[in-house]
């Protein structure tokens, strides 16, 4: 072979080399880039999701619930809650309408009408505001409970207001809320839905150094008293509840976290 020829095969090999390495490279950056859908349902290495004492789980794109059908609610509504999630867009409110995926249905927003109680939600539609279809999710039914409005507008507005607060505070967290369903609730509508004596928040910053977790238990009623006033272990809560709150945290971690009601770490003012 000529060395001219010796020449172009190299060159030749060396260009082919080269173009599978920019492709390679082009191929891997795009794969590392989040596609709308991951960016606007974040998916969590960490499985925060607590037990349920019903079995009936219901997963939606933005959050998950665990259905009570004896109780017309969800006993509880986990998400997780990033600070990106923390927009001020103005959404428009669609109707409230049954879960098409609790199978039992859910109760109809009927029961509430004239009943003296507010559809209180579970997942505040203003921490889904990021898009329209998180957004619109808040509003199935299975979502609310019965919610006195001095209460729902009050001390309950004021607790999901300093959740989002310390999220956007500390990058990250978990948030788990429902009623306290227990026998012998007051109940409205056909449907009998049950209204709560007390509701309950969990949140949980799984980020190191720091992991650090914060339970409260609010009496459903009217209230001017400081947030802290309402700070209980994670154990009350599971023993009222029967429900496992972070089922999949390492068991020394758990075992501290869901002992303790020091609110030290977290910022109230």
């Amino acid at each position: 072979m000529s060395t001219s020829r010796k020449i172009k095969v190299v060159i030749t090999i060396v260009a082919l080399l080269v173009g599978y390495w920019l492709q390679q490279k082009e191929e891997a950056k795009s794969s590392s880039q989040p596609t709308p859908e991951t960016t606007s349902n974040k998916t969590d290495n960490f499985n925060y999701f607590p037990t349920s004492t019903t079995g009936v789980i219901i997963k939606h794109n933005s959050y998950q619930l665990s259905y009570n059908e004896k109780h017309e609610q969800a006993e509880w509504v986990a998400y997780s809650l990033d600070k990106s999630d923390i927009v001020y867009t103005n959404r428009k409110r669609p109707f409230f309408i049954v879960d098409p995926k609790v199978k039992t249905k859910s109760a109809d927003w009927r029961n509430y009408k004239k009943s003296g109680y507010d559809k209180g939600h579970l997942c505040p539609a203003g921490d889904r505001r990021a898009s329209q279809k998180a957004h619109d999710e808040t509003f199935y039914t299975s979502n609310i409970s019965p919610q006195n409005h001095e209460f729902n507008a009050g001390i309950w507005n004021k607790l999901e207001q300093k959740t989002r607060y310390w999220t956007k505070k500390y990058n990250h967290l978990y948030v788990v809320t429902g009623g306290i369903l227990e026998p012998n609730l007051k109940t409205i509508g056909k449907e009998n839905v049950s209204v709560p004596n007390y509701f309950y928040k969990v949140l949980l910053d799984y980020t190191q150094p720091e992991i650090k977790a914060i339970a409260f238990l609010l009496p459903h009623k009217e209230s001017n008293k400081p947030l802290h006033d309402f700070v209980v272990s994670i154990d009350e809560l599971e023993q009222k509840t029967g429900i496992d709150f972070f089922p999949e945290l390492p068991d020394s971690i758990e075992n501290q976290l869901e002992a303790s009601t020091d609110y030290k770490n977290w910022s109230f003012r």
